[in-house]
């Protein structure tokens, strides 16, 4: 029949997501000034960052002496200046309804590049409306104002310039948001891989040169007064993670989770995978592994065009494997995952029903709280169909 055929052309043609994604942006704006109208906001760490803004402010430069009533400042110098621009603008942090409303505005867009990302790589329109549905996703922008959103921004604005092969852009972009949050390291090796394949060694190491610099010159004013202080407390690599917050090992039992050896286990699981992932990810060199590496050290590596697609692909596969083997995901995760699930569920190649089921499994399991044994392990089950579905399916 007529209409079964447009609605279905509706749903899977990319040409309708010229005028699907901003009528779903524009539905999704008045839902933001809902939520902000209509549900509390919900106190958790803005007023400790507008604490530790006041002392950096105030003058205090080595980072372990920046606290607040939470406890220590553990973000990089990124985060510092992007909320030393949110007191400013919010009445020293006492504006929380204009601090929503900037985090409004910081989620929708980041959700139009978002909505960028998917109509370059050909994303079907069915796929869209997921983007626009996560309850978890509103509560971490509006409701909690969390540095996550402003990194996510940066996540996606990096991915973004990518896929428009701005390797510069993309990677200080990249690297911006890792001076805000330590999660986007998660994307180092689908970004190394990516750049070695575009563009060669020699400017890969530029680009890697170019994001260190980068590193150090927001940190420089706080290097300067304590160098070791600065760095152990922005990349806190030993940090102990408390069983109470978890959202995905709780069903692992406590003793477990706190464990050494689960913790050892979890990074052997994650650079296994990593490993695995290579395989598929150094195709487009036309050599294995083994050979790819020989190449690119050598200075043999000779670029090669990869599709969006595959672009897109890696760097957020990179991330799902990265979070499917942390040790612990707390709530404010779930906004570098939110709008990457849905793509990866599609390049695992589910049917669309399926799709909207391991979606919807998914958020269940992002808003239960505080979690428990059924919802971590969704959580936990969700990851690993995306990572290894994406795997058993990936391509150029």
């Amino acid at each position: 029949m007529p209409w079964a055929r447009f609605i279905r052309g509706v749903l899977t043609q990319p040409r309708h997501t010229k005028w699907i994604a901003p009528l779903l942006v524009l539905g999704d704006a008045l839902l933001c000034a809902l939520v902000i109208w209509k549900i509390s906001y919900t106190e958790i760490d803005w007023t400790t960052y507008m604490q530790q803004i006041s002392l950096y402010l105030s003058g205090e430069r080595d980072y372990p002496s920046i606290k607040g009533s939470t406890g220590p400042l553990v973000y990089p110098a990124a985060h510092v200046y992007v909320y030393t621009l949110l007191y400013n603008f919010t009445d020293q942090g006492r504006d929380i309804l204009g601090g929503q409303i900037i985090f409004a505005g910081i989620y929708l867009s980041t959700l139009i590049l978002v909505f960028g990302c998917y109509r370059k790589v050909g994303a079907p329109p069915y796929l869209f409306p997921l983007l626009v549905l996560s309850k978890r996703l509103h509560s971490i922008f509006m409701l909690r104002m969390f540095n996550d959103g402003i990194a996510a921004f940066a996540m996606w604005l990096a991915l973004y310039l990518f896929l428009r092969r701005q390797w510069t852009l993309g990677v200080v972009a990249w690297t911006l948001g890792v001076g805000v949050k330590m999660t986007l390291v998660l994307l180092a090796p689908a970004i190394a891989i990516v750049s070695l394949l575009s563009v060669g060694l020699g400017r890969s190491l530029s680009l890697g040169g170019t994001a260190l610099l980068v590193q150090f010159y927001i940190a420089l004013p706080f290097v300067k007064t304590n160098a070791v202080g600065y760095f152990s407390r922005a990349f806190e690599l030993s940090r102990q993670f408390m069983f109470k917050w978890t959202v995905n090992w709780r069903f692992v039992g406590e003793e477990t989770f706190l464990s050494r050896e689960f913790s050892v286990a979890l990074l052997l699981l994650h650079v296994s995978i990593l490993a695995l992932f290579s395989i598929g990810w150094v195709k487009p060199s036309g050599s294995n592994v083994f050979r790819f590496l020989q190449d690119a050290i050598l200075g043999r590596l000779q670029p090669v065009t990869v599709s969006s697609s595959f672009i897109m692909t890696v760097t957020l596969s990179s991330l799902a494997i990265g979070m499917l083997c942390a040790r612990s995901l707390h709530y404010q995760f779930f906004a570098y995952l939110a709008w990457a699930s849905p793509f990866l569920l599609w390049r695992t190649g589910l049917h669309p029903i399926l799709i909207y089921l391991v979606w919807a499994l998914q958020e269940w399991a992002w808003n239960v709280y505080p979690s428990t044994n059924a919802s971590s392990a969704v959580v936990v089950l969700s990851l690993a169909v995306q990572v290894f579905g994406v795997s058993f399916n990936q391509g150029s």
